[in-house]
């Protein structure tokens, strides 16, 4: 009798606001060989006495492995797949890699992992164009006797306008995963500059009269606001068709840094599409400007 395939079986369950969460059961006999696999990877690299490398016995390189290391690598060998297939199957489109917890790893039993991301926010735009040009042309009314005639607003006031008129009428549910990520991020540069200016956190809150949770208040906020004009922003620029030329991301590598080897260092994959992304939102601003 052919013996049954093995395979890694997936739990999802999302909550209202985007969040996701992903339980998988990883079968001990697919740990085990992706364990061998992990171990001979090490047996490469690491020296074990009496045995010229890559030549010792997996179970004395195990010896000399750290556990939370063994299973960080072994799982680096499942957990990809495991993922795709499901990101696959449920059409998910994660905002964010997610972040891993083992659950159970006991010896002989099915291991349990638990993966947390949510989705990229949906964004109905609506009547944008209609609601900005209204709102833009409400603040430049004026009727004659009824005090100065109201100046042309600079550049700078016509997009805090158009930012404040897109905040209020195109409402997007931000995962809360996504908040907390942006407001520690914010709390750790605050924590980094207050350490380089020699004070403690709770001195520099006694200082400018907040508390820990005042200050968390005020970030979430921000952070909800930040994020949530980055996607329509992103949404606009998708909808005009804005096109971001490489020769404008290079220029804006090479202006952002100033040092040829920085320039190197940001010259990735990754950072060339975020600052793709910023320059496709500036665009999308800047049109939404040229509006009046």
């Amino acid at each position: 009798m052919a013996k049954k395939a093995l395979h890694i079986s997936s739990a999802l369950a999302k909550t209202q606001d985007g969040g996701i969460q992903i339980t998988f059961t990883i079968p001990f006999e697919l740990v085990s060989v992706a364990r061998g696999e992990a171990l001979t990877e090490y047996a490469k690299e690491i020296e074990v006495p009496g045995f010229r490398k890559g030549k010792a016995p997996l179970e004395k390189v195990r010896e000399r492995v750290p556990a939370g290391s063994l299973i960080e690598h072994t799982l680096s060998h499942l957990l990809p797949k495991a993922l795709a297939e499901i990101i696959n199957k449920e059409r998910i489109r994660p905002a964010i890699y997610p972040k891993f917890e083992l659950i159970k790893a006991e010896e002989g039993e099915a291991w349990e992992v638990r993966a947390v991301t949510c989705e990229v926010p949906i964004v109905n735009l609506g009547d944008y164009k209609r609601i900005i040009s209204g709102a833009l042309r409400a603040k430049s009314i004026w009727t004659p006797g009824k005090g100065e005639k109201p100046k042309e607003p600079s550049k700078e006031e016509k997009e805090q306008e158009i930012i404040h008129a897109l905040l209020e009428s195109v409402k997007v549910e931000i995962p809360k995963l996504l908040i907390d990520e942006e407001v520690n991020a914010r709390l750790s540069n605050l924590l980094e500059k207050i350490e380089r200016l020699g004070l403690t956190l709770d001195g520099y809150l006694a200082s400018v009269g907040k508390t820990t949770d005042s200050l968390r208040g005020e970030y979430e906020i921000q952070a909800k606001n930040t994020i949530a004009l980055d996607l329509i922003l992103t949404t606009i620029a998708r909808e005009e068709k804005i096109d971001t030329k490489e020769t404008e991301v290079d220029a804006a590598i090479t202006a952002a840094s100033g040092d040829p080897k920085v320039a190197e260092r940001l010259n990735t994959p990754e950072q060339r599409r975020l600052v793709r992304g910023v320059l496709a939102r500036r665009a999308a601003l800047d049109l939404l400007s040229a509006l009046l």
